[in-house]
């Protein structure tokens, strides 16, 4: 499960903190400053990711984070979740941000901080990551059925006896005249 997930520029600026796990303000302040410190001085050419940082709730936890140009986006996360599909969702997260601010920065958040956390919370909800493709597959196949539709129905309406519909209709006192459609076979 993911704990927190931060955005904050190379300065330490926390641009978004959402914690998923009740801490007090005070410990949230702490843990982005540790979790800047400790992703800030990380050279390049690492891995990113960190094993069992104490303040987020112990060596279960997992620091998995992404540095694109001014902004370090990271993910606070227990160990069951997968290291690759973090940095997947990071990916994926950015992506996103870019398509609808057209090259995301710090400005953004600034004026578009409402919809940075409807995009996050598209993505996720209550540290869990959300599953779209369930919904996006039930979707397809509904569509695939409302199209396959007509091409069911007109064999149907070729096999139906037209000298069983009834040639008059009355309801509620409105009288309704059904044609002979015996011309149509």
């Amino acid at each position: 499960m993911i704990k927190a997930i931060l955005i904050f520029n190379t300065h330490g600026k926390p641009w978004l903190s959402k914690f998923y796990q009740p801490y007090s303000e005070d410990t949230q302040k702490q843990i982005i400053r540790e979790t800047f410190h400790l992703v800030f001085k990380r050279d390049e050419n690492v891995c990113n990711f960190l094993e069992g940082r104490l303040l987020i709730g112990g060596s279960d936890n997992k620091l998995i984070y992404r540095h694109y140009t001014t902004l370090y986006f990271v993910f606070c996360m227990d160990s069951k979740e997968s290291v690759f599909g973090i940095l997947d969702l990071i990916q994926v997260f950015v992506e996103t941000l870019n398509k609808c601010f057209e090259n995301i920065c710090e400005v953004d958040f600034i004026f578009h901080v409402d919809k940075v956390h409807n995009i996050l919370a598209e993505m996720m909800m209550g540290g869990v990551v959300l599953n779209e493709t369930d919904a996006q597959n039930k979707l397809e196949k509904y569509e695939a059925d409302l199209a396959g539709a007509p091409a069911r129905d007109i064999p149907a309406v070729k096999n139906m006896n037209l000298s069983e519909i009834p040639r008059n209709i009355n309801i509620s006192g409105i009288s309704i005249k059904v044609p002979n459609l015996s011309s149509f076979k």
